[in-house]
């Protein structure tokens, strides 16, 4: 349809463009001669009224002429009517045309942009990447060891400590006779050993105050009796 209108190349570029100017202009030049014949209408009105009771005639030529003034101007407004709406669909079809470009533009560069890759090159890529990370820790890892250290496991370690806490014990069980001696202490002397020791004499000197205490007490009762005369 655009190629049998404006032709093809850069005139149905152009074409439309041009069209859409001249539709303005023309509309614009319509609008004058719109009001060009509203002013004639009212003046011819204007000459009517002034003669309808002292010129008939002259009151009649103005009407006629009113009338004829009133037809054009609804004829010009007819053609300004259909100007615009012209104007307007070929403003919307170019808009919708040069949207349709813009969005055939973007496909093609959609298309160009996958077609440099598709799912199994990003895959391979990816997989790329997750052994180029995994190498570089590896690296890390290594440039991160100490140099010049023997690299020992302390599991190693632990079980040889002990190997040699056994042998030690084995070698003093075999010195003293894997036996009890009997300057060993028992258990209530270990359980005694190990408490604090109480000073005795604070012990007594407690025990004192209680006997003073019950002597001073037994004192006053039988002096209570006495004065009763019990």
């Amino acid at each position: 349809m655009w190629s049998y209108l404006f032709g093809g190349g850069q005139q149905k570029k152009e074409l439309p463009k041009k069209a859409i100017v001249q539709l303005r202009e023309h509309i614009a030049t319509l609008n004058k001669k719109e009001e060009y014949l509203e002013k004639q209408i009212d003046q011819q009105d204007k000459i009517a009224r002034q003669n309808v009771t002292k010129n008939k005639a002259v009151a009649r030529q103005a009407l006629k002429r009113k009338k004829k003034l009133e037809g054009d101007l609804i004829k010009v407004g007819n053609q300004i009517q259909s100007l615009e709406t012209q104007l307007n669909a070929i403003e919307s079809a170019n808009l919708n045309l040069e949207t349709m470009k813009a969005m055939k533009q973007g496909a093609k560069a959609i298309k160009q942009i996958h077609s440099d890759f598709n799912i199994d090159k990003v895959d391979e890529t990816m997989d790329d990447i997750r052994d180029q990370v995994e190498a570089s820790e590896e690296i890390s890892d290594a440039i991160s060891r100490p140099l010049g250290t023997d690299m020992v496991d302390d599991d190693e370690l632990e079980e040889e400590l002990a190997e040699m806490q056994q042998e030690e014990l084995d070698n003093k069980m075999t010195n003293t006779g894997a036996k009890v001696s009997e300057n060993t202490p028992s258990k209530n002397e270990i359980a005694k050993a190990r408490l604090p020791s109480v000073p005795t004499s604070k012990v007594q000197d407690k025990k004192q105050e209680e006997v003073d205490d019950e002597d001073e007490d037994e004192k006053a009762l039988k002096q209570l009796q006495a004065e009763m005369g019990m």
